[in-house]
C-alpha cells in the first residue's frame, strides 16, 4: 500500500488509546518483566522500557525529523537517535505517567503535523539520516507508523512471553510465542 498522510495520521492517532486500553493499571509482572537477554546478552525490554521509548521519539524522532526536512532538505542530517535515552528519561516515573506522557506528546505532534498542511510535493522532499542517507518526509511519516506497529507487536511478545511455560502444549499453536527476525530491544 503506497504511503497516505490521512492513513498514517488515523493510525497515529490511535496508539495512546490502544497502549492505555492494554496496559494502565496492570500489575508490575505484565510491564516490568522482559523476555531474557538478547543476542547481545544485555536484558531485553520491558513494556514500560517501550513505553519510555516511544515517548522519546515523540520528542526527539519524528516531528524533529520532520522540520529537518522542511527547513533543511539534505544539507542538514538529522541528529542521531538515542534509542536507550528512555533508560535516562523514564526515571522516577511510573507507567501510568508514561502512558500520560505519551497521549499528551502524541496528541501534540499530530497537532503540529496537522497544521503544517503537507502537500504532495512536501511528501516527496528529501532529508538525510545518519546512516540511511537519503529518505523522503513521506517514508518518514510511513515509518512512524510501521514504528507504532512494531512496538505494540513487542509488547504484546514480551507480555505473552510471560506465560511462555505456563501454555503448555498449547505453545507451538501461538505464533506471539514463536516469533524470529525482531530486534529485542527497537
Amino acid at each position: 500500500m503506497p504511503h497516505n498522510l490521512d492513513t498514517t495520521i488515523a493510525l497515529l492517532t490511535r496508539t495512546p488509546a490502544a497502549l492505555n486500553a492494554l496496559l494502565r493499571d496492570l500489575p508490575d509482572t505484565w510491564t516490568k518483566s522482559n523476555e531474557g537477554p538478547n543476542d547481545g546478552g544485555e536484558a531485553s525490554w520491558t513494556v514500560y522500557d517501550v513505553v519510555g521509548h516511544l515517548n522519546h521519539g515523540e520528542r526527539a524522532d519524528w516531528i524533529p525529523r520532520v522540520r529537518r526536512i522542511l527547513e533543511s532538505g539534505e544539507t542538514r542530517p538529522f541528529e542521531p537517535f538515542d534509542r536507550l535515552a528512555q533508560f535516562r528519561e523514564s526515571e522516577g516515573k511510573n507507567l501510568s505517567q508514561l502512558l500520560d506522557e505519551f497521549a499528551q506528546l502524541r496528541s501534540q505532534n499530530l497537532a503540529e503535523l496537522r497544521d503544517l498542511n503537507l502537500q504532495p510535493a512536501d511528501l516527496a522532499r528529501r532529508g538525510r539520516h545518519p546512516s540511511l542517507g537519503a529518505v523522503t518526509l513521506s517514508e518518514l511519516l510511513a515509518t512512524w507508523a510501521a514504528h507504532d506497529m512494531t512496538h505494540l507487536h513487542q509488547i504484546s511478545r514480551i507480555m505473552a512471553h510471560q506465560y511462555r511455560d505456563a501454555v503448555g502444549p498449547w505453545s507451538k499453536f501461538l505464533g506471539v510465542l514463536h516469533c524470529s527476525g525482531h530486534s529485542a530491544n527497537a
